[in-house]
């Protein structure tokens, strides 16, 4: 027994962050949403899991994930850029595998190491390192981008595998990357809380032998609350996941465009309050 409390100590020591599969975004990690109303339930997939983002006992976005695809739905998160180098380290969610483990983020030798796991139960609710290796055309595709926080903790926390999807090496590197490093800097001036909810629709392709959805399609939807007597504005792109283009439209557009590709409810990302045109 004091073994084991000793090893479990000496592995807190390796966590690099802490994160928690929820039952509830609304009562655990709210803050992360407009009026505190996540997207309603026509995006949520058949075997989702809702993750609040947690590094050094702080919440820094909240993600809901695609067990079964191996795929982040979305991810919510305040904009808030900054300077700060780009973390190399890739962690994983404990949690995915079952509520009994740690509710941190950990690297895979972490958990192999310390917590006598082996990858295979790693990656039967997760991608994996290993996923994404080797891929032509693809690479890692961010959701919630390191860019668009603050300081090296909340871009650490970004570097999570339920953050990433696969995406096009072009459109990663071009047009989606100029979106998110040019125009919300511009998209941006006056407004004093910046909401963002950023996602990927399943495709029919897949990576790592089946094991990986690749997105059909990129989008990201924002809510804006200015400095000016609390006025609100919106805006949102979508992006197909094999072409170097985003297309600028505005909020109700991209939900509009959302529901068709889902074809299930009518899609709402955001509180009613946030303006659809």
């Amino acid at each position: 027994m004091l073994l084991l409390l000793l090893l479990q100590i000496s592995a807190s020591c390796l966590w690099l962050g802490r994160s928690e599969v929820v039952t509830s975004f609304e009562h655990s990690c709210p803050q992360f949403f407009f009026k505190e109303t996540p997207p309603n339930e026509a995006l949520e997939p058949k075997n989702a899991a809702r993750i609040c983002q947690r590094y050094k006992n702080k919440y820094y976005f909240a993600t809901l994930y695609d067990r079964d695809r191996r795929i982040p739905v979305y991810s919510a998160y305040l904009y808030q850029p900054g300077s700060g180098k780009r973390p190399k380290t890739w962690m994983v969610e404990p949690q995915l595998m079952d509520s009994v483990y740690p509710s941190s983020m950990a690297r895979e030798w972490v958990l192999i190491n310390y917590y006598n796991v082996t990858l295979e139960q790693i990656s039967k609710s997760q991608a994996v390192l290993v996923d994404y290796k080797n891929l032509t055309g693809l690479n890692r595709g961010h959701l919630n981008p390191s860019g668009h926080h603050p300081d090296n903790s909340s871009r650490t926390a970004t570097f999570t595998l339920t953050n990433i999807v696969p995406q096009n090496e072009k459109l990663n590197g071009g047009a989606w990357k100029n979106y998110e490093q040019q125009v919300m800097i511009k998209e941006t001036q006056g407004c004093a809380t910046t909401y963002v909810v950023v996602g990927a629709v399943p495709g029919n392709n897949y990576i790592a032998g089946g094991r990986v959805n690749k997105p059909s399609h990129l989008w990201s939807g924002v809510c804006c609350e200015m400095d000016s007597d609390k006025e609100l504005k919106a805006w949102a792109v979508i992006a197909e996941n094999d072409r170097n283009d985003v297309q600028f439209v505005s909020l109700g557009e991209l939900e509009e465009a959302l529901s068709q590709l889902y074809g299930r409810d009518q899609v709402s990302l955001f509180d009613r309050d946030c303006p659809r045109d």
